[in-house]
């Protein structure tokens, strides 16, 4: 292990960052230790540490902040802020800052093309001429041209969603409890009832609250009079995996495309959990990915570059 230097403030990277940050922070004086929980030095380096890095998987909460004494400000590469408990940091004077514009477009991305694979049939098809079957009536897809596209959360990968559905032709009803005016001829702001209602396409893009969690149930599909395509690449937990199947079998829904799971370990699945999932990836208007909407090469420049920028490097 490297010995630090006691006149360079001690900044802790426990992600995957771009050496953008990297030679950013070492450029402004910081020493640099890439570290994870699981190093012998972590506890230790923790209460030295000035700043600290971080992408999803490790919680910040008052115990830990109680063993980061020293620590002035907390990075977060990404958006989510459910692991970190950011009014105790700010309690104790610690700046935090994410980068969800880093990722935006990546996700918005991401969302479009899961869409269009459902819409069309791609994927499902795909699998079948993979097993030498060539069918074509079967397989005849939906334009989305003409649709009613409905966005909930309308910050920053909602935003960019929309912008990314410029060139469709589309209506988009946008809902979002804490976001006003943002309306414009082409966007529409509705409430959540209206969203459910009328769209034949409904997006996820909210943050994972105890506010939110479960956000998608069996209320929330019961409005729905479209038979909806739902896409979710927020959080998981925002939606409730079993109602979603209820709502496939039941016909609220037409298809799902989901980037996030409750439960994004596989090897962990209980029975239960194995058993959903299984009935999920069989249907061939299902599709699921294993949290890449945000994960593009560019996204990964920009998220850090973000930071820097946020950081006054």
């Amino acid at each position: 292990m490297q010995h630090s230097d006691p006149a360079k403030p001690i900044v802790i990277i426990a992600a995957k960052a771009h050496d953008i940050l990297v030679s950013k922070l070492k450029g402004a004086g910081f020493e640099i230790y890439f570290l994870s929980p699981k190093d012998s030095a972590w506890t230790d380096m923790l209460t030295k540490a000035t700043g600290i890095v971080v992408a999803s998987g490790i919680r910040i909460d008052t115990a830990f902040l109680s063993g980061s004494p020293k620590l002035q400000w907390i990075a977060r590469l990404g958006s989510g802020m459910e692991l970190i408990d950011v009014q105790s940091a700010r309690d104790r004077g610690i700046r935090v800052y994410s980068s969800p514009e880093g990722n935006a477009n990546a996700v918005a991305e991401h969302a479009l093309g899961m869409l269009l694979s459902l819409l069309r049939k791609i994927t499902s098809s795909y699998n079948e001429v993979v097993n030498r079957e060539w069918i074509r009536e079967l397989n005849r897809g939906t334009e989305l041209q003409g649709k009613t596209v409905g966005i909930i959360g309308f910050g920053n990968t909602g935003r960019a969603f929309a912008n990314i559905l410029s060139g469709f032709n589309v209506s988009v009803l946008a809902h979002d409890k804490y976001f006003f005016g943002f309306g414009s001829e082409r966007i529409k702001e509705a409430s959540l009832e209206q969203v459910l209602r009328y769209s034949h396409v409904i997006s996820l893009h909210l943050p994972l609250t105890a506010e939110t969690f479960h956000y998608a149930n069996a209320g929330f599909f019961s409005q729905m009079e479209e038979r909806p395509v739902i896409i979710n690449t927020s959080r998981g937990e925002v939606l409730d995996t079993k109602t979603l199947r209820d709502a496939l079998d039941t016909g609220l829904i037409s298809a799902a495309g989901l980037d996030v799971l409750e439960n994004e370990t596989p090897t962990s699945y209980t029975t239960q959990e194995t058993e959903l999932f299984n009935d999920l990836i069989h249907r061939p208007n299902v599709l699921i990915t294993p949290h890449i909407a945000g994960y593009s090469h560019e996204a990964f420049f920009k998220m850090s570059a973000i930071i820097a920028e946020k950081l006054e490097l």
